[in-house]
């Protein structure tokens, strides 16, 4: 064991698109659009406004499992993951988005036995209807799962924690581990918080990063106290 647990988001962040919004948009019945309006302006949380367009969702298993074959992953995440194995640093991927498809999309790359901590994708009645259910929710809290929570129970390991993430899904997470790896949204986040983080564009990145926070480095550039400052990749 090298001390730390890496939390993963996976849409955006492991896959190249959002898997959810891009189901949304070729199967998505009329509605969906004014659900992710209520929850960009905070009048609903991601498990209530997910729900609701899940089951929105008109589509059959096989043109499900059809488009789930046509999303992809960032290139270097194989790696990454076969060098978190080498290191014995666990790795679980932490998601607000939909096992099934999360599991689908990692499978054809021999990843789907990574822990996963998503919502549950599952049919409905009548047929092409879906439902979404969600496990890894907490009182208090509008996610579907909840990171913060998952955060605190990687913490009782003893390790430290690293979150990989990207969105607004990963905000309250970020507030509670000892570093992140931060892309797109989430670099603006850490900035203004003063979360201890270093921006990246992909996994390409994660894999040189990774041995200089495994040896501590990294945290040591960052004096407790101060302003957390990005730290540049060289």
């Amino acid at each position: 064991m090298t001390g730390w647990t890496i939390l993963c988001d996976f849409d955006g962040t492991i896959s190249v698109e959002d898997v959810i919004d891009s189901l949304l948009d070729r199967f998505g019945r009329p509605g969906w659009e004014t659900l992710e309006q209520d929850w960009r302006a905070g009048r609903i949380g991601s498990r209530e406004c997910m729900t609701g367009q899940v089951g929105l969702l008109d589509m059959t298993q096989e043109a499900l499992d059809k488009h789930l074959s046509s999303l992809w992953i960032d290139h270097a995440f194989p790696a990454f993951v076969a060098k978190t194995r080498e290191l014995s640093t666990p790795l679980r991927v932490v998601s607000d988005g939909l096992d099934y498809a999360i599991h689908k999309i990692l499978g054809r790359y021999g990843l789907d036995d990574l822990p996963l901590a998503a919502n549950h994708l599952a049919p409905a009645t009548p047929p092409r209807q879906w439902q979404l259910t969600s496990p890894f929710q907490a009182d208090g809290c509008r996610s579907g799962t909840c990171k913060c929570a998952v955060a605190a129970q990687a913490a009782k390991t003893g390790t430290k924690t690293l979150l990989i993430g990207d969105g607004a899904s990963d905000f309250c997470a970020a507030d509670r581990v000892d570093f992140v790896f931060a892309k797109h949204r989430l670099i603006e986040h850490c900035r203004a918080a003063g979360i201890p983080y270093v921006p990246i564009t992909g996994f390409e990145d994660a894999l040189e990063l990774l041995p200089r926070l495994l040896d501590g480095s990294l945290l040591a550039e960052h004096t407790p106290g101060e302003p957390a400052l990005a730290v540049t990749i060289p």
